[in-house]
């Protein structure tokens, strides 16, 4: 049987790149999947990608799903996505918190504005959804919350530092993914005994995204220094639909699990070349 047949979904960030990836797969295994975005029509954004045509690829596959616009950083655009799912579908089951605005500025430069977006989108967004589902998910004692990080949130440690290894204009995103770590195993813990799971999850290498080649991190998905988006879809699968006390608490990287599951990977990155946040560890 799928592994996630007759659960609602909502993934956020499904226009494109990973949230894309996830809507897909969780499609195939038999979900309803909620698709969140701003951007619903291409050419909208100025990157390739749109809720309508990842909705149109997962219907033409044969499964369900529906496109519900929302800018996670907005209180209200939360309650409505949530209660839009509820009027397609019925009560959350699985929450995907995969949205993400990033700004590479350093600190001296980073304008307060886009500061404060930036955590509202990157942060915020995640809490407030997940405040909404648990409403659904505390009362049927179960459910699953993934949130997607990123090798950022991986300090540099302690200088002095080498000035040609310096990366100036990651410490807001990276602060943002640390926080989101910390996050994820503090709710673990206060929704264990109802039965609720939550976890996180960051690529190993770069994944080829129609945002990470807008910034030049990989030149594109056959770059040998990233990965394939499908591992991080896999890697949400299994979170989302592997029992409480495997799972819960998880902070860790898509080839590291995979790995663990039996997938074949490349033995790359994060995990393997380097270790992970200290969230990773614990």
């Amino acid at each position: 049987m799928a592994k996630l047949t007759g659960k609602v979904a909502i993934v956020t960030g499904a226009s494109r790149g990973i949230g894309k990836a996830i809507s897909e797969l969780f499609a195939s295994e038999g979900a309803k999947v909620v698709c969140s975005a701003r951007t619903l029509k291409e050419g909208e954004h100025p990157l390739e990608g749109s809720l309508e045509t990842t909705v149109a690829g997962i219907k033409k596959a044969g499964g369900v799903a529906e496109a519900v616009t929302c800018d996670v950083s907005s209180e209200a655009d939360c309650e409505k996505l949530v209660a839009e799912t509820h009027k397609l579908y019925g009560p959350v089951d699985v929450l995907v918190n995969n949205a993400a605005l990033t700004y590479f500025i350093p600190v001296k430069d980073f304008p307060p504005k886009r500061w404060m977006r930036s955590f509202a989108v990157n942060l915020h967004g995640p809490f407030m959804l997940s405040h909404l589902v648990l409403q659904d998910m505390v009362p049927r004692k179960s459910g699953s919350i993934v949130n997607i990080s990123s090798g950022a949130a991986i300090g540099p440690g302690r200088g002095p530092y080498k000035n040609e290894t310096v990366f100036r204009g990651g410490v807001c995103y990276g602060a943002e993914k640390a926080a989101l770590e910390r996050f994820t195993q503090g709710l673990a813990e206060e929704v264990y005994d109802d039965g609720i799971s939550v976890t996180c999850v960051s690529p190993s290498q770069v994944v080829a995204t129609p945002g990470t080649v807008h910034h030049h991190l990989v030149t594109g998905p056959n770059d040998p220094t990233g990965e394939p988006v499908e591992w991080m879809a896999q890697s949400a699968l299994i979170l989302a639909s592997e029992p409480l006390d495997k799972v819960t608490g998880l902070v860790t990287y898509s080839q590291t699990l995979l790995k663990q599951y039996g997938v074949k990977v490349n033995g790359l990155g994060i995990g393997f070349e380097r270790k992970g946040s200290g969230y990773s560890l614990i």
